[in-house]
């Protein structure tokens, strides 16, 4: 039998944190002096801070500076942000649904280790993942896929005997990266983008609870 893999981001897909991650980028920017526009910071989330940092401001991720911008950015959200947060409805009964079709589940994370922990807790399905990659697991950040190659790889025998394998984000970065892993891209409009915006993905839901209302469309994404 086939094994079926389903992995998902989390920012903007299970959690509602997009906007939280655009004013934690703008408000630590500013106060290294640095003003950006929220728009301009919100169409960049998806993406690690390795790319987004050089493309909102032009400053190295790896950058004395950068580093230092990249520190703060992650203390103001995880004080500021993090604690008020909450999962889209339908997050933790669609993973349930998943896995009681057989469907092994894992995430796929732009987010530090730390975060993505806390983050799963607030999506109530931290219990329900088998497999979790962070930041620290990818050397490029979506849209490569390098984080995709690393969740397949911690599912071992998965990583690749012909697996049915589906990737749900919520950005075009995520359906880019799931193209380039060789994984089926599926997307949620939750996150804020268009469905011209999300047009590479297979399969386009409202969100978890619409997933889950339409179960037999993401089980024939991973057939």
């Amino acid at each position: 039998m086939i094994e079926r893999v389903m992995i998902f981001d989390v920012d903007g897909t299970l959690v509602d944190s997009n906007d939280a991650h655009a004013r934690a980028w703008v408000e630590a920017l500013a106060s290294f002096g640095i003003h950006v526009e929220i728009a301009a910071a919100r169409r960049l989330i998806g993406m690690g801070s390795d790319k987004l940092l050089p493309e909102l401001t032009g400053i190295e991720a790896e950058s004395p500076r950068g580093k230092e911008i990249d520190e703060a950015r992650g203390e103001l959200f995880r004080r500021q942000y993090l604690p008020h947060l909450r999962p889209f409805p339908g997050t933790r009964a669609l993973f349930l649904a998943l896995r009681d079709e057989g469907i092994r589940l894992a995430v796929a994370s732009s987010s530090r280790e730390e975060d993505l922990g806390r983050l799963l807790e607030i999506a109530e399905v931290a219990d329900l993942v088998e497999r979790r990659a962070s930041a620290k697991d990818a050397r490029r950040s979506k849209p490569d896929p390098d984080v995709i190659h690393a969740a397949l790889e911690g599912l071992g025998d998965v990583a690749l005997s012909g697996a049915a394998v589906g990737m749900v984000g919520d950005t075009p970065y995520d359906v880019a990266a799931a193209w380039k892993a060789g994984v089926r891209p599926l997307a949620f409009r939750c996150g804020g983008w268009s469905d011209a915006d999300l047009g590479g993905a297979a399969f386009i839901f409202d969100g978890p609870a619409d997933m889950l209302a339409r179960l037999s469309l993401a089980v024939k994404a991973v057939r």
